[in-house]
């Protein structure tokens, strides 16, 4: 390796002397020639800039403080400002070509003020479509999982890309292709689901588009970003056979097959490492053993958490350290100003200087393999911008391929065009969600609009409002009920380092309401985060006289006095709840207020200040009206769905607020009911599920959502989506996977079943299939060779519609735990009425191999059963292959 550098550097000084000009600007020369040529010419502080990756835009006002160069970054939606905090400002309301304006703008001061022009790498997300106005949004990833489709993916992937690259955005911090493991997790969403097959064959499909359209991906989050009890960012310690058999394949995938240049670690521990710093699978694994050339970079502020959360750095320069010389290549944090955190031990000479050339590399040869260099700018021709009409119809289509038919009693479904009066209940129904990682979309539509421009002119369309996700029971008492001892707006608070609230405070100021959660920093920076305490004092008037519910929510270790009087105690420390009281206010008068609190953790203090005199609640009103219109209604279609995302875990899968009241009560009514969930990841229905007909997965559908559920709901499309998760019957069987290892006994409880709601893989059809005539090209191969597997698949109903025929496999003897099943092939089948077809997988050595006792990779000799079937439950055709 020093050898090859030292001849590229060679080459490029002697082409430099001759041609008088660096190497690096010549297109002609080989790429890494111009990467050498560019290093050597490059000093610390340059060097650092290009491991330095932000969200925002050049501060005008101070344009040389990026003189010595910056990775790339986001642009924001302020108008010239540095990123100032703004945290991946996604939903911002510029149009393709201001952007495509802006970033030129930005492009241009660094090629041609900086001393050595290096380009800009301009980032943004795109997790199902481009985060950006005017940009299409698709159904949420795991809605595309669903669609078991890789061609769709890979169309939709090329759409994104397309509307990325004519912005000017040349890197995509996406897909997510970690393994949703258990369903709590609030970003299973953002996933293609538990099994990494699926996810593998998913992201390559996506990924693949990008990369050969010279945008780069940035596949997302290394490594296992969910842990024990679903909690995002958990750490984990997990052994290296579950790591590398289910969790690292995507990511191999992903480097082997897409081409993709570049990853994403998580903010979790992994074995007791921090993902930002771990040397065994940064360097060890991902770029020793698979050879990765690209580059890793950090989540947003993770490299920090080695110091602030997981304590294995003792201040930031040094938590950079440990980063760079475990593997990562870039430093993403949300300011420019961070980089002073970061900055020293890069330029004090206290760090590997072969790493970072190894980074700074990375970076480099990714900017010169995209064009940058020769090719900065993106046109500002108007008429270059792709086609929304086109990808709108993508998506629509995707919508119709992602949504899974969950139950269809009595053939509820489709919606019989001779129904005259069709009820839509819930707000859901007209909220068209996209889902989280989305942009604004154009012109959402939501699930009533595509109802009512879906329906006969014959036909009726009603609606009723229902409920949402939340039940508003209580608020946070607003800043204009509290007032201080000389009058003004709040309440005057006064902190203390310890925990008693004694002498003098540490800091004093006036908050005007309570309403706090510390996680990684405490109330002041003269506070230690973990042991502080906090008072609170001032006037409290009611806004009317009446008796409310008033008192705390948080992490107990607080009180509460009125008018001298202690009326709420919770001061040992225990748990999070609230504490509740009644309480009358008198019409115009004020009542003295005192509320104490202190903190001994410091990971997750809360404390609010709550009362329900702001809430109306009118939800039996909601619930009557929604009863009679049902009534008077021949079917009713109840859109109901969750909250979830990014540190959104769900510690309950059911449906939240009075959702499953407003179900329950239609449903009680006789008339047929349907439940459309929108949603990205299980939700139980054990309370409702056997008072409805029919229940349909809508997912977050995307922009053309409502159209394409209507389209389901009224029969003009057949859904043939499967489900890439478990539901399971209650959350206690978490986590749940069809792919498990066999048990020990069973798989029972004494007062549960071990089965699951719906299985991986599940999903009906408003026709049926059957399966006959399965067959192997041999009935034994060598470990070396492949095999084909056929059968054949007759559409036995009355319409026309899509199967996903679903291959797994078993090992019949190992010298390991095998898992009970194995996906290994899947085909999406669209079959007329009547008509049967030829489905056929090829199985290479790939597929047989696991690790072995030593950890080796192997294809052991023996019997593999080969299962075809229509879910990781039904399972229909099953045959035996012998490997020799």
């Amino acid at each position: 390796m020093k050898r090859l550098f030292f001849s590229l550097l060679s080459l490029a000084a002697v082409y430099s002397t001759s041609a008088q000009q660096p190497a690096y600007k010549d297109p002609k020369l080989p790429i890494p020639v111009r990467v050498e040529d560019l290093l050597s010419r490059m000093t610390p502080r340059e060097k650092f800039f290009q491991l330095f990756m932000i969200p925002g835009e050049i501060d005008s006002t101070k344009p040389d403080q990026y003189k010595d160069g910056l990775f790339g970054f986001q642009v924001s939606a302020g108008g010239g400002s540095d990123a100032g905090g703004q945290l991946l400002s996604y939903n911002t309301k510029e149009t393709a070509l201001a952007l495509a304006n802006k970033i030129n703008k930005q492009q241009k001061y660094f090629v041609e003020k900086t001393r050595l022009g290096i380009p800009l790498l301009p980032f943004d997300e795109g997790l199902h479509g481009l985060v950006r106005q005017g940009a299409t949004s698709f159904p949420q990833s795991i809605g595309l999982a669903a669609s078991f489709d890789t061609a769709l993916v890979s169309a939709i992937g090329a759409a994104i890309a397309i509307q990325s690259k004519e912005r000017g955005i040349r890197q995509i911090l996406s897909p997510v292709i970690n393994i949703a493991s258990d369903v709590r997790w609030g970003r299973v969403e953002e996933t293609y689901g538990e099994d990494p097959y699926l996810t593998s064959r998913m992201g390559v499909a996506y990924m693949k588009s990008f990369e050969t359209r010279g945008v780069i991906t940035t596949p997302k989050h290394l490594l296992a970003n969910v842990g024990d009890g679903g909690r995002d960012s958990y750490p984990i310690y997990w052994n290296d056979r579950f790591l590398q058999e289910i969790h690292l394949p995507p990511f191999k995938a992903a480097f082997e097959e897409a081409g993709t240049r570049s990853v994403m670690t998580s903010y979790n521990s992994v074995n007791g490492t921090p993902m930002s710093s771990n040397y065994d699978l940064l360097t060890r694994i991902v770029k020793k053993q698979w050879g990765f050339g690209g580059f890793i970079i950090s989540d947003a502020s993770a490299v920090g958490g080695a110091l602030v959360l997981h304590k294995t750095a003792k201040d930031y320069p040094e938590s950079g350290k440990q980063a760079i010389e475990g593997g990562l290549d870039v430093i993403f944090q949300t300011e420019f100003k961070h980089h002073e955190l970061f900055d020293p031990h890069f330029l004090d000479g206290s760090m590997d200087t072969a790493r970072i050339n190894d980074a700074v590399r990375r970076v480099l040869t990714a900017k010169f393999q995209l064009g940058l260099f020769e090719n900065p700018y993106v046109s500002v021709d108007p008429a270059a911008f792709s086609d929304l009409n086109k990808a709108r119809e993508l998506a629509r289509e995707a919508a119709r391929k992602s949504t899974v038919l969950l139950k269809n009693a009595r053939d509820v479904l489709p919606i019989a065009n001779n129904t005259q009066k069709i009820v839509v209940i819930g707000e859901e129904a007209k909220a068209a969600r996209l889902g989280g990682y989305s942009g604004p979309g154009v012109n959402p539509i939501s699930i009533y609009d595509g109802l009512k421009a879906g329906i006969d002119k014959s036909q009726e369309l009603f609606y009723a409002r229902g409920v949402g996700l939340k039940t508003d029971s209580f608020e946070v008492i607003p800043s204009k009920f509290l007032t201080t001892a000389d009058g003004k707006q709040g309440l005057n608070a006064s902190y203390y380092s310890g925990i008693q609230i004694t002498g003098k405070p540490t800091t004093a100021r006036i908050d005007g309401t309570i309403n706090f959660n510390w996680t990684l920093f405490p109330p002041d920076a003269s506070l230690t985060p973990d042991f502080y305490a906090a008072e609170w004092n001032g006037f409290i008037e009611g806004p009317g006289g009446n008796e409310y519910r008033i008192g705390l929510e948080g992490n107990e270790g607080f009180r509460m006095y009125i008018d001298g009087k202690l009326v709420i105690d919770a001061w040992d420390k225990r748990t999070y709840r609230s504490h509740i009281i009644n309480y009358t206010f008198k019409k115009g008068r004020k009542y003295a207020l005192k509320i104490q609190f202190y903190e001994t953790i410091g990971t997750n203090a809360t404390i609010k200040l709550i009362w329900n005199a702001g809430i109306k609640d009118n939800l039996n009103q909601r619930i009557k009206e929604a009863v009679m219109l049902t009534n008077s209604s021949d079917v009713a279609i109840v859109v109901a769905g969750i909250h979830e995302g990014e540190f959104q875990d769900r510690a309950f899968l059911s449906l939240p607020g009075n959702q499953e009241a407003i179900i329950k009560a239609v449903a009680a009514t006789g008339k047929p009911v349907i439940v459309v969930l929108i949603g990205g990841s299980a939700i139980t229905m054990n309370n409702w599920m056997d008072d409805v007909e029919g229940i349909l997965m809508g997912w977050y559908p995307g922009e053309a959502g409502g159209d394409a559920i209507a389209d389901i709901l009224l029969g003009k499309y057949n859904p043939g989506g499967k489900l890439p998760i478990t539901f399971p019957i209650h959350e206690s069987q978490l986590p749940l996977v069809y792919n498990h290892a066999p048990t020990g006994r069973g798989d029972n409880y004494y007062n549960l079943s071990g089965l699951p709601l719906f299985p991986f893989g599940y999903g009906l059809s408003y026709t049926t299939f059957s399966y006959t005539d399965i067959k192997l090209s041999k009935p034994s191969i060598k470990a070396t060779d492949s095999c084909y597997v056929t059968a054949t698949i007759t559409n036995t109903g009355s319409r026309e519609g899509d199967e996903v025929v679903q291959l797994y496999i078993h090992n019949e003897l190992a010298s390991v735990v095998r898992p009970v099943l194995e996906l290994k092939g899947f085909q999406r089948v669209r079959l007329a009425k009547g008509e049967s077809k030829h489905v056929s997988f090829k199985l290479s050595p790939k597929e047989w191999a696991y690790l072995n006792q030593q950890m080796k990779w192997v294809t052991e000799k023996g019997d593999y059963r080969i299962i075809l079937g229509s879910s990781s439950q039904d399972l229909r055709l099953k045959t035996t292959l012998k490997i020799e």
